[in-house]
């Protein structure tokens, strides 16, 4: 058996941050997951703002990463409308597109360059001493014991599961598909998809720039509380022979193998942090509900954690989820409530869609849209659109009601369990398979 000071389950942005903060100031640190870097992972390869900012924060340099400023969106009627991009007082005007291939090895080589020790196995279940978490085996006989654990293993989260800090019947998730194809792509382009007459999808498409010229093309959509991926599975074609229709993609089809993963949104059904078990990013549930990012969220909590480890050794839990409440909870909490009312109304998902691309009311709202849609009013400097961002925060506050996206922020059953959450552990419930023949990364571990 191996002491750390910290065990991070995860090697993805979230849990390679958080050991490379850890790390550097000192800390003895174990870096756990279970793929062989560099490896693969589902998603659109754009990293944003504030994702930028972190990484130049903390001098890590990402190969091949190009900027990407402006973005295109497509309305269901073909309608579209360019979001422009603007800096910050808290981040750059432009987001980065590289492949997680890159991206993931190169926040994780950081790391290990930091001292941090990686670790090659499956998280399987707690060890405890004492009536706390002290670390966790691994599937293949490891015992890796540490004073703290930072569960950094994606939307299916075995930390959570197994230290019951996600209630599955509560998460709001989504499922999102992605391949390449041989496309120079300049702009990167969401499109709203309807699956028949104003009956929209709850998520979009996309075709983003990709490695060496190459176009990154996928599909997400939410299925709220069911981890069910059909509707993103049976949409995919016609999406792309929509694009072809738009012009947006050439007769080339996409290449290679699709690959699937799992989304956990807007921080509803899991707690972030009890005792010494911190979860971050996608663990913890923080994708935008909106717009599927989760890369920036990642890195940021785990940032955050590893600083209220270094910190508040004895209090870590309480103040990273007070951290957390803070930079976001006002806007997960609307946008949560958003992304949860539209999901159960196809109509009501193609007449925003339909809405927010006409040519008048689109071109006036489309910078402030970008602030809202991207959680970058914290840190946007004084102009009309910051004012059109607030008004829209304000309009989602309205409709959801501040009680209710209070409630969705944390599963019924914590309040009881938090009062006894260094008493014993109680293992999680599974979680269903993907959907067939469509390969799916689960997490980090």
């Amino acid at each position: 058996m191996d002491r750390f000071d910290v065990l991070v389950v995860g090697a993805g942005p979230g849990g390679s941050v958080a050991a490379t903060v850890l790390a550097r100031a000192g800390a003895r640190v174990a870096l756990l997951d279970k793929a062989t870097f560099p490896r693969d992972k589902a998603c659109g390869d754009l990293v944003g703002p504030r994702g930028v900012q972190l990484l130049t924060d903390l001098g890590i340099a990402i190969p091949t990463g190009c900027r990407v400023g402006d973005m295109v969106v497509v309305g269901p009627t073909g309608r579209r409308v360019r979001l422009p991009s603007a800096p910050g007082t808290t981040y750059p005007g432009y987001g980065i597109s590289v492949t997680r291939t890159v991206l993931d090895a190169a926040i994780r080589d950081a790391a290990v360059a930091a001292g941090a020790e990686a670790r090659h196995g499956r998280a399987d279940q707690p060890v405890v001493s004492d009536g706390r978490v002290a670390g966790f085996s691994t599937t293949d006989g490891q015992v890796i014991l540490a004073d703290h654990v930072i569960g950094a293993d994606g939307a299916t989260s075995r930390v959570a599961a197994a230290l019951d800090l996600v209630d599955l019947t509560a998460v709001s998730w989504g499922f999102a598909l992605r391949s390449y194809a041989p496309q120079r792509v300049d702009l990167p382009t969401i499109v709203f998809v309807e699956t028949g007459p104003w009956r929209g999808l709850p998520g979009y498409g996309w075709i983003f720039p990709g490695p060496g010229g190459q176009a990154n093309v996928g599909l997400g959509a939410g299925s709220l509380t069911v981890r069910d991926g059909a509707a993103a599975v049976r949409a995919l074609p016609g999406f792309v022979d929509r694009l072809r229709r738009e012009g947006l993609l050439d007769g080339s089809a996409p290449q290679g193998r699709r690959l699937g993963g799992w989304l956990k949104m807007g921080a509803v059904g899991t707690v972030p942090a009890r005792g010494r078990v911190l979860l971050v990013g996608d663990a913890a549930g923080l994708v935008n509900p909106l717009q599927g990012e989760g890369i920036s969220q990642a890195m940021a909590s785990g940032s955050a954690a590893a600083h209220a480890v270094l910190a508040s050794p004895g209090s870590a839990a309480e103040c990273y989820a007070a951290a957390l409440g803070g930079a976001y909870q006002p806007f997960l909490a609307i946008a949560g409530g958003m992304h949860r009312s539209m999901a159960r109304r196809p109509s009501v998902v193609a007449a925003v869609g339909r809405l927010v691309t006409a040519p008048v009311l689109g071109r006036a709202i489309a910078g402030g849209w970008a602030i809202f849609w991207n959680d970058l009013l914290d840190g946007a400097p004084p102009s009309a659109n910051r004012w059109v961002a607030r008004g829209a925060l304000g309009l989602g506050k309205g409709l959801v009601g501040p009680d209710a996206a209070r409630r969705r922020q944390t599963p019924p059953h914590a309040a009881a369990r938090r009062r006894a959450h260094d008493t014993g552990i109680a293992v999680g419930a599974g979680v269903k398979p993907p959907p067939a023949d469509v390969p799916v990364r689960r997490g980090g571990s």
